[in-house]
């Protein structure tokens, strides 16, 4: 889905990282929400409490999800699942554009 129709937008910025993560709160017409947001590059790790699917829409970058031991190459665009309560790494070289989507049990 490239266009979001019928949204609400939190209108502060979520800044990670010393302002190299930045994203914005968005809901759905459904209620459901998403961040959108930009990477500078860099190494990463982040928490969620939440079950997300990441959608990473361009950029260059690795990731290592939960369990893993090594890093895999994401060929943006492309998509992936983190557990609830975990953390990920990653390696972003170059500016990224992401989506990520909260998944409510």
């Amino acid at each position: 889905m490239t266009k979001l129709e019928n949204i609400s937008m939190i209108k502060e910025a979520n800044v990670y990282f010393d302002g190299k993560v930045v994203s914005r709160t968005i809901y759905l017409e459904d209620g459901s929400r998403q961040t959108l947001g930009v990477m500078q590059a860099g190494e990463y790790t982040f928490d969620t409490n939440e079950a997300e699917i990441m959608e990473m829409m361009s950029g260059d970058l690795e990731v290592k999800l939960p369990g893993e031991s090594e890093f895999k190459t994401l060929n943006t665009p492309e998509s992936f699942n983190v557990p609830a309560n975990s953390s990920f790494d990653l390696r972003v070289k170059t500016v990224t554009d992401y989506c990520c989507s909260y998944i409510v049990a």
